[in-house]
Parts: structure tokens; C-alpha cells; sequence
């Protein structure tokens, strides 16, 4: 029987086809993580400050960061839906051109000494068009990288989902912490912080132009199929949309908590200066990217489950204990840090395989685009107000808690999840 198209055209250029989804995802989530490492100057500048407690500029930030999220859900929905009615790169280059705008548009926001309530608004509008493009790069990026796998390798690809996520993260971390090593504070709260998402959005036409190369994985049987509807996925599929659902709530919070969050709370509860708190999330980062391909492999041998397991146990077990060591030392956040990471790995490096195995191809996209982006919006991206509101109430110690629980929630979803590594990838 002769190969499809399907078949044959994902697997011919595998390195090309992780570049094309790799370089272009690192740069929206470099553009999406710049605004959460430097957090505390845009508070300074955007938001009035309040007459009480001095965490009100600092909640209203992480404010508009959960409100961008709330824009991932319609994302994922619009460009999961554009994806699987044009096709994954028509999606992934719309995606990267509306990052880019967004992120010079917080770049180019205006301080609230000179336009008053107009600077919070043009702000929260920035952030949602990132929300918007963030929900639909993830769906469609995610389809992408999965069906560009060979057989056997879907767990190893599926892990570039967040070596890429973690590269942008990496470099925007990076960048924050010399721009903080290297300017004064005056510098950066007058113009030091705006240039990070300049940058973004000329590190975005790069990854337009390097997407052009890319290969459609959408099949020509689909091509030749009517297109589907933009709720049929939810309509036809309820119980997958709600088991991604369940998949997802415990990773999430645990990932924006350990990987965007550490560094405020570091500095909130434990004491620690800001720029070692930027030095050790760089560190834990770099840790983390690498431990990726890891995982994925070794899901590939062992299957889904096991990895999964060994994540959500793992933080409904030590999270309490390894936030509540927190202090002021360097060192103690560094292993805290990477212990998380590696705990974490479980959950980032098969994520992207896992929701593609749950939904039939022909609303693969939007499938995953809107269950996963809305439990990110509800657990993910609320994990920096929430901890922060925690810690102004006097009350910092139950952030860890609730950690802990939502990942034993989702560990039992992990222990009925059906094992879906070792067949074959529906197309």
C-alpha cells in the first residue's frame, strides 16, 4: 500500500520541522515571560500607587498578567479552529505576527505619571492580544511537533514543546538579570524595562521568517474533508476536552509557580535580593531545558503514565516542604529550584504528546487548544496573584498547600489515564 502524504511528507525533515516549531515558539514565550520577570518596574510605572499596603502596584501587575491569560481560551479555540481548517502553518504564522505586535505595543505603553488611567489600559490590551496569540501558538504548535514525529518518537518531539518554551523563558530571564546587573534602578524603572519587548518584537519576524520553511502535517484526507465547526471539537468530544482538563490543572500550577512565580516569592517570603532571585530562576532554567529530551525519551520506553505519576506525587508530596525552605540563601532557592525541575519534567516533556493522543485529527488543534488554555487561564496564570494576595492577607504559607493539593487532584487522572504511547498517532 502506498504511503499518504500524511505518512510520508512530517517524517522527511525532522530536524527542519523542530527548528520551524521551536524557534518561532521560543520567541512567543520569550515575549510572553518578559512581562512576569520584570513585574515589580512595570508596577512601579503603569499603576498608581495605593495608599495602603505597598503590594497594591505589585497585585495589579499580576493582575493583568492573569487577565492575559483569560485570553488563551479564545485562542486556542480561534487558532486551534484556524489551524484545523487551514492547516498548522497558516495558524503558527498568524500566532507569531500578533506576538510581536503585542509585545511592542507594552514596550511603547506609557507610565501613568504621563497619561494616567490610559497607561493600565493600553497595557491590558497588549497583554490580551499576547493571551490570545500564547493559547493559539500552543495548539497549534503543539499539533505540529506531534505529527511531524516519526513512530516511536512522539514523547522525544512532544519535548521540544518546552526545550523551546524554556529557551524564550531563558533568554528573557537572562536578559532581566543584566539589564538589572547592569543599570540602575533609575534606569530601569525609566526606560531599562521596555526594552526587552522591543527586542521581542524583532526577535519575532525572525521566527516568521524561519516558519516559512515549514511542512504542512495537516493529511490531504483532511484537506479533502469538510472543515470543521468552531465548537465541534467541545460538542463532539466532551470527555476528552475535560480529561486534558484534569491532565493539565496540576502542571500548570506547579509550572508557573516554579518557573515565573519562585523568583517574586523568593523575594516576598524569603528575603532574598532580586537580582540573585533573577540569577537563580536563570540557572534552574537552563537546568530544566536540558532535562526535557530526557523525559520524552523515556516516556517513549515506558509510557505515558509513569512520568505523569512521578510528577504530580512528587509535588502533592515535597512542594510544602520545598517552599517552606525558602530563605534568604542563594543556594537553598538554586535547590529548590531545580528540585522542582526535575519533578516538573514528568509533566513538560510529554504534555504536548499526551493531549494529541486524546483528540482524532480533524479537530486535533482546537481540541487541545481551548481545555488546555482555559485550566492554564484558571490555575497557571492566577498562580502569581494568588501567592502574592496570600502573602498581603498574612497568610503565605497556604500557597504551598494549594500547590500540593491541585497536584494530588490531577495525580489521580494520571493513575485512569489510558496508556497511548506505543500506538499509533490517529491521522
Amino acid at each position: 500500500m502506498a504511503k499518504t502524504e500524511s505518512a510520508l511528507t512530517p517524517t522527511r525533515r525532522p530536524v527542519r520541522q523542530l527548528l520551524a516549531a521551536s524557534v518561532g515558539n521560543a520567541v512567543e514565550w520569550y515575549d510572553w515571560y518578559a512581562y512576569t520577570f520584570l513585574a515589580t518596574y512595570i508596577a512601579g510605572e503603569i499603576f498608581p500607587k495605593g495608599s495602603g499596603s505597598s503590594l497594591v502596584p505589585l497585585l495589579s501587575t499580576f493582575a493583568v498578567f492573569a487577565v492575559g491569560f483569560f485570553m488563551r481560551p479564545v485562542g486556542g479555540l480561534l487558532m486551534g479552529t484556524i489551524a484545523d481548517r487551514h492547516g498548522r502553518r497558516t495558524a503558527l504564522t498568524a500566532t507569531i505576527l500578533l506576538m510581536g505586535g503585542s509585545s511592542l505595543l507594552v514596550g511603547l505603553t506609557p507610565t501613568y505619571a504621563a497619561v494616567g488611567v490610559l497607561a493600565p489600559v493600553v497595557l491590558v490590551l497588549a497583554r490580551l492580544l499576547q493571551g490570545l496569540s500564547v493559547g493559539g501558538e500552543f495548539a497549534a504548535s503543539t499539533t505540529f511537533l506531534v505529527e511531524s514525529a516519526r513512530p516511536g518518537r512522539r514523547g522525544l518531539f512532544s519535548s521540544f514543546q518546552y526545550v523551546s518554551t524554556t529557551a524564550g523563558q531563558l533568554i528573557a530571564s537572562g536578559i532581566a538579570a543584566l539589564l538589572v546587573a547592569t543599570l540602575t534602578d533609575g534606569q530601569m524603572n525609566g526606560w531599562g524595562w521596555r526594552v526587552p519587548f522591543v527586542l521581542g518584537a524583532v526577535f519575532s519576524l525572525v521566527g516568521l521568517w524561519i516558519r516559512r520553511g515549514a511542512q504542512e502535517t495537516r493529511s490531504a484526507e483532511q484537506r479533502r474533508g469538510p472543515r470543521p465547526g468552531l465548537l465541534d471539537a467541545l460538542r463532539d468530544h466532551p470527555r476528552e476536552s475535560l480529561l486534558i482538563c484534569g491532565i493539565t490543572a496540576g502542571g500548570t500550577l506547579a509550572y508557573y509557580t516554579w518557573t515565573s512565580y519562585l523568583p517574586t516569592y523568593a523575594e516576598l517570603h524569603g528575603g532574598i535580593e532580586k537580582s540573585d532571585a533573577l540569577l537563580a530562576g536563570t540557572l534552574s532554567l537552563a537546568f530544566f531545558g536540558l532535562l526535557q529530551p530526557l523525559g520524552g525519551l523515556l516516556s517513549d520506553r515506558l509510557g505515558r503514565r509513569p512520568p505523569l505519576l512521578f510528577f504530580g506525587l512528587g509535588f502533592a508530596l515535597l512542594s510544602v516542604e520545598l517552599l517552606h525552605a525558602l530563605d534568604d540563601s542563594f543556594a537553598v532557592l538554586l535547590l529548590v529550584q531545580c528540585a522542582g525541575m526535575v519533578l516538573l519534567t514528568g509533566f513538560t516533556s510529554i504534555s504536548a504528546a499526551v493531549n494529541a493522543e486524546v483528540f482524532p485529527p480533524r479537530v486535533r488543534a482546537a481540541g487541545i487548544g481551548f481545555p488546555y488554555s482555559l485550566t492554564v487561564a484558571l490555575f497557571g496564570g492566577t498562580a502569581p496573584y494568588v501567592g502574592t494576595l496570600f502573602e498581603d492577607l498574612g497568610h503565605s504559607l497556604l500557597f504551598p498547600c494549594y500547590v500540593a493539593l491541585l497536584c494530588l487532584i490531577s495525580s489521580t487522572v494520571y493513575l485512569r489515564l489510558p496508556e497511548t504511547a506505543h500506538g499509533e498517532l490517529r491521522r
